[in-house]
């Protein structure tokens, strides 16, 4: 069963402890779980750490968890801390 979640808005230390609990629902009821960060308009270190950890769950789950549609604030924060290798973003079919 494959799923979407869209994260709008921040994804930072303020908002990580009800995204994680969001995450962790979507993952739970998905083998396949999309992350649509289109929306996100703010991200910092803690945010990007939880799609990390999010990434690293679904991968010793045996589930397939991708990044889609990264907004610029994503991208460039990804740039910046040399993370883009370690969380690919993908386009939304």
């Amino acid at each position: 069963m494959s799923g979407r979640l869209a994260i709008d808005g921040e994804l930072t230390i303020q908002t990580a402890s009800a995204r994680h609990a969001e995450l962790l629902a979507a993952l739970g009821s998905s083998d396949q779980l999309d992350i649509d960060l289109a929306g996100v308009v703010e991200v910092d270190s803690a945010g990007l750490q939880l799609l990390l950890a999010a990434r690293k769950s679904a991968l010793a789950a045996g589930k397939e968890l991708r990044l889609v549609n990264a907004s610029l604030t994503v991208l460039e924060a990804l740039e910046f801390l040399a993370l883009a290798n370690q969380l690919p973003m993908e386009r939304a079919p």
